[in-house]
């Protein structure tokens, strides 16, 4: 993947984007990091649109007007393939709160359809009645199947892996951008154990993350976005993993920091 040659106005003028190497994808997981800000959603939304993905929650990305930069971006890139799949999907983390609602909005007027099939089809045949009730009853049960009985009704974290389950597809490209934010530790390693299982069936995932967690999968490839141009580090490298630790090895200084110095970011290894 190559970045356009010519720099310009917003996404190109992004310093990831202006500078943006060629870009390989050698293994089934990818993982996007760097702070806010450094481009690594606006990519991911081009790498999507350019490869023709459904975008969970807005269907089309051609129709939604929030992603009008990804699909000039997109246009811009130059994607190869080893095997060309149109499988998979690409999902921003908010969403997924306008998916879930509108999953439970079809699922009630299902509801509503057949409760009012009876009083519609009052002395015709048992029959007739059974026809006419089938395809909803069918597209009723399939939604439960993939979703369960009420997907808006879980956390949103247990949602999100609900989600994932049922989406997830053997030798499809999936992109996500920091699914980790409605989920807990545990849940995130939930996740890892989803891309690890996908993975084996042949699906590929680019993932944006802030989770040191979750990039901590063995074997992925990870791009810093902070860098200039866009390099591939390892996951001991980046800024999440040594920060957190030395975090974690002292938290209680780094505390005492922030809240007796409120003037200057705690000093940081």
């Amino acid at each position: 993947m190559r970045a356009p040659e010519e720099a310009a106005p917003f996404p190109f003028s992004v310093p990831a984007v202006r500078t943006l190497p060629v870009m390989a994808f050698p293994t089934p997981i990818t993982f996007f990091v760097g702070a806010n800000g450094s481009g690594k959603s606006t990519l991911m939304e081009a790498i999507a649109a350019a490869a023709g993905l459904p975008a969970v929650g807005s269907g089309s990305m051609a129709h939604d007007e929030t992603l009008a930069a990804a699909r000039t971006l997109g246009k811009a890139l130059h994607l190869t393939w080893n095997a060309r799949t149109r499988r998979g999907f690409f999902l921003r983390a908010e969403d997924f709160f306008g998916y879930a609602k509108k999953l439970a909005a079809d699922r009630a007027e299902l509801q509503r359809e057949l409760a009012e099939l009876p009083a519609r089809y009052k002395g015709r045949s048992t029959r007739a009645l059974a026809l006419a009730s089938g395809p909803l009853s069918n597209s009723l049960a399939e939604m439960e199947r993939r979703y369960g009985a009420d997907l808006d009704a879980n956390s949103h974290g247990q949602a999100f892996l609900t989600l994932f389950r049922s989406r997830f597809v053997p030798g499809g490209l999936h992109l996500l951008d920091e699914p980790e934010a409605p989920l807990s530790p545990h849940s995130q390693m939930a996740l890892i154990a989803m891309l690890h299982d996908m993975a084996a069936q042949g699906a590929q995932f680019i993932v944006a993350t802030h989770s040191p967690i979750v990039m901590a999968y063995p074997g992925a490839t990870i791009y810093d976005f902070d860098a200039t141009p866009v390099a591939a580090v390892r996951y001991e490298e980046t800024e999440h993993y040594t920060i957190t630790r030395a975090f974690l090895n002292n938290h209680e200084r780094y505390i005492r920091q922030l809240l007796t110095d409120t003037t200057s970011d705690p000093e940081l290894p």
